[in-house]
């Protein structure tokens, strides 16, 4: 396998578990995020577990209590370049499409937090198993609202990393509108109990979870299997491919224009 920098990669039998590092511990390590960074290695590591026959099914997860969420600013990231956008661009589109097309089921362990493209990253899977407790959000247009604060007061962008391609797929309407336009914050229970996400368990119940349900795919014919999501993901991939450029340039967009604007009432907007 790849030596990557921003995951690790484990086996267990017929199962392969990526694990994420938190960003803060990347950044320790580094005078600037590494390259190709995490949105990118999550897609290399899923295409070589593709052509792994091996593996059978992929599990997704991260350390301690942080599943995958928005990296802290960095000092030589503050602005946008059409180099780091186009990579950030190439990046996302190729991890979603790889999760989507790989024929072998991938689930999200949802060991803690999630935010940001961990939000667009666990609704993108075909399973997700959450700890009862684990806060889930999309940050974009949190606007510094709820306790803890989601986003940053007095400024919000267009949730553009998949976002708004996968959590309607998962939500209804206008639960989707509250947790991708106001930054709502709702708990693995709560997602489960709408009907949002497999399962909602225990902290000290989610190894044993997510196990039982791969042991219940690997009692499944392999290539029946890998057919069945490959037809069921037909719609999952119409509907990436119809809104996925569209959300990330509009989120382009949003970096573009000021923070604050006053329009011809002299009401102050954004």
């Amino acid at each position: 396998m790849t030596d990557y920098k921003t995951i690790e990669i484990t086996r267990h039998g017929a199962v392969a578990t990526i694990v994420f590092t938190p960003p803060m511990l990347v950044h320790d390590r580094h005078d600037r995020p590494p390259r190709p960074g995490r949105h990118r290695e999550l897609g290399m590591a899923i295409n070589e577990l593709r052509f792994d026959n091996s593996a059978r099914v992929i599990v997704v997860t991260g350390r301690e209590d942080i599943f995958c969420m928005t990296a802290p600013s960095h000092p030589r990231l503050t602005g946008h370049t059409p180099g780091d956008d186009w990579d950030a661009m190439q990046a996302l589109q190729f991890t979603f499409q790889q999760i989507i097309e790989v024929e072998k089921p991938v689930i999200a362990k949802v060991n803690g937090g999630v935010k940001g493209f961990g939000s667009s990253l666990v609704f993108a899977c075909d399973f997700i198993i959450a700890r009862e407790d684990a806060v889930f959000c999309d940050h974009h247009l949190g606007m510094g609202d709820g306790d803890p604060p989601v986003g940053r007061p007095g400024a919000g962008i267009v949730p553009g990393d998949g976002g708004t391609v996968f959590v309607p797929l998962h939500m209804s309407p206008p639960l989707a509108r509250e947790y991708l336009w106001l930054g709502r914050q709702l708990t693995g229970k709560q997602l489960y109990e709408r009907g949002c996400i497999n399962a909602a368990v225990a902290a000290a119940e989610l190894d044993n979870a997510v196990d039982d349900l791969a042991a219940a795919l690997l009692r499944r014919p392999p290539h029946a299997l890998a057919m069945a999501k490959r037809a069921f993901n037909r719609f999952q991939a119409e509907r990436f491919n119809q809104i996925f450029d569209l959300g990330f340039a509009y989120e382009m967009l949003s970096f573009s224009q000021p923070d604050r604007v006053v329009d011809g009432r002299g009401v102050e907007t954004l």
